[in-house]
């Protein structure tokens, strides 16, 4: 396909005609002819800004790099590389506006260490950020990224010696960096700190040995000076896993989040830490932060009575989850009471009792929830019938065969009776028992200011720390860590948390999930040519989906000539 001129004679002289046609074989003259597709009139009277428009819309047929090289193509250019624009971009913008380059300048450099002096270290650490949010690989292969795979402004190259000595760096200062974070993203967004929500998850290492045993302190640091060390355990060892692999070493992370999903901290504990203590020395920790009245919101794996205890310290409060099935005289008696269920959502109604002076116990109540119980029941109901008809006439034996086969299986097992004769039955009066908590989940809350709507809506939210941990594992890709030392380990979770604060800023803004955001700002792409003049480096034309993201974001229009080198 190209542009095909014609010329025609009349009284004012040759008049020339620009069409765009496209060779066709004809077989009967045995060669090929020109067919005219469209005609754009008179070369004298050309609508070039139709031309323009149409060009643009082709462009956007191609792949970036061939858009750029096409345009280069007739203009004694030459094509060198194109390389991914817009997401760094936007996220540089974003790092800027949250003030957390000047946040690391003043930090300083590194008080301890064989490599005290790192050259542009606020670069580097945004660089890996943003391989975090674009690109999650190794800080080896984030190196060549930034290098050969992406444009980051002022950060044309890197080592993967300087982005180790930045994150060597970035653990010495992690406590003061997060704090000051906070402060600006809580001052910028004016975020509704009344309300944290915690929880923790756990990731493993594809490793054979855990790592050896040193004293640490409370808080799980190592603590070489400890005359006498009262927890001696290294940082990746076993404990339950999250992720269903207790056979590999792990370590615990914990996570800080606001009612809007913002992330406000993160921590680091050993494989084996148990949730029921963590929440302490998180309490303990932002209330260094001096904030106002908190709310603590967590799940059920953290309400001990000395946990809620703690929680109440100062003038703090907590929403916490139940064990429906714990046995404990209050839960058997906030499930007994009868009365009303106030609606509050089509899915959600709510039912506040009272039992504790001092606690309010709220009964969420979920209609569509408790049909898929009980189909669940029903189901593991019959496939321990099946299981156990015709066992009457089997030896004592192999009924004991059978019983330990069921006793594996938790589903069908808590449904099984076994008589004073060893006869195998399923349990009608478990099953009665259980079709009582269908679709129920029962919060505590020590509150008394708080609406039982509020209590519920409250912990509900709680969702947006595990969606937090869905994205830190699948989109940032926390695992697999490519380390072994145990500071590095601790700074790559910083590093993941830097990235999905900046992940969720930019969805909050845009009201678009990030892989959505990164597919298309990815597509902006900056090429490098060069010809007899020098060198430069121009922008593809942004298309109106990437425009309004970057407005929305509130970041300006990138300039369209990025970079220009004339030749010495």
């Amino acid at each position: 396909m190209y542009v095909k001129t014609t010329k025609r004679d009349n009284k004012s002289g040759v008049v020339r005609y620009l069409h765009l046609a496209h060779n066709e074989w004809d077989p009967v003259k045995g060669r090929a002819v020109p067919k005219v597709l469209f005609t754009f009139g008179r070369e004298d009277d050309l609508d070039r800004d139709a031309v323009k428009r149409l060009v643009a819309s082709l462009s956007r047929l191609l792949d970036p790099a061939d858009a750029l090289a096409a345009s280069a193509a007739g203009q004694g250019l030459a094509f060198c590389s194109s390389r991914p624009f817009g997401g760094a971009y936007a996220l540089d913008h974003l790092w800027r506006w949250l003030g957390i380059d000047a946040i690391v300048a003043g930090l300083g450099q590194p008080k301890r260490g064989r490599h005290r002096d790192v050259p542009g270290i606020e670069r580097v650490l945004f660089g890996l950020v943003a391989n975090r949010a674009l690109a999650p690989s190794s800080k080896l292969a984030a190196a060549e990224w930034i290098c050969h795979d992406v444009h980051i402004d002022r950060l044309p190259e890197t080592s993967d010696d300087a982005c180790y000595r930045a994150m060597d760096w970035l653990h010495q200062v992690k406590d003061e960096l997060e704090r000051q974070v906070f402060d600006r993203v809580a001052t910028l967004l004016n975020l509704e700190v009344d309300l944290l929500f915690f929880d923790t998850t756990s990731t493993y290492f594809e490793v054979e040995d855990a790592d050896e045993p040193i004293a640490r302190d409370e808080k799980g640091c190592p603590d070489p000076g400890a005359a006498a060390p009262e927890n001696t355990v290294g940082f990746r060892t076993w404990g339950k896993s999250k992720d269903s692999r207790d056979d590999l070493p792990q370590i615990v992370i914990g996570m800080a989040v606001t009612r809007d999903g913002i992330p406000v901290r993160c921590w680091c504990w050993p494989g084996n830490a148990s949730d029921q203590t963590l929440i302490r020395q998180v309490k303990d920790d932002m209330r260094d932060w001096t904030l106002s009245k908190i709310i603590w919101v967590t799940d059920r794996g953290f309400s001990s009575a000395e946990n809620r205890r703690y929680l109440r310290r100062g003038d703090h409060h907590y929403i916490i989850g139940e064990k429906l099935r714990s046995g404990s005289a209050q839960v058997k008696a906030a499930m007994s009471r009868q009365g009303r269920y106030l609606d509050i959502a089509e899915n959600m109604r709510v039912k506040e009792v009272r039992v504790s002076e001092t606690e309010r116990f709220v009964i969420c109540f979920n209609p569509e929830a408790a049909d898929r119980d009980a189909a669940t029941r029903e189901h593991l109901v019959t496939a321990l019938q099946e299981m156990i008809d015709g066992s009457d006439a089997l030896s004592e034996f192999k009924r004991g065969e059978l019983r330990g086969k069921i006793a594996g299986k938790p589903g069908l097992n808590r449904f099984l009776r076994v008589t004073a004769g060893g006869k195998l039955r399923v349990d009608a009066a478990k099953i009665k028992a259980e079709a009582n908590f269908d679709g129920k989940y029962l919060l505590r809350s020590s509150d008394p200011d708080l609406s039982s709507e509020e209590i519920a809506v409250g912990y509900k939210q709680l969702l947006e720390v595990e969606r937090g941990w869905r994205d830190m594992k699948s989109v940032l890709d926390l695992r697999p860590v490519y380390h072994r030392l145990e500071e590095r380990i601790r700074a790559h979770v910083i590093l993941c948390w830097l990235a999905l604060l900046l992940v969720r800023i930019a969805e909050t803004r845009t009201g678009t999930t990030w892989p959505v955001i990164r597919r298309d700002l990815d597509r902006l792409h900056i090429g490098t040519f060069t010809g007899p003049a020098g060198t430069f480096r121009r922008l593809t034309d942004s298309t109106k989906s990437q425009r309004d993201l970057l407005t929305r974001l509130g970041a300006p229009a990138p300039k369209q000539i990025v970079e220009l080198t004339p030749t010495p």
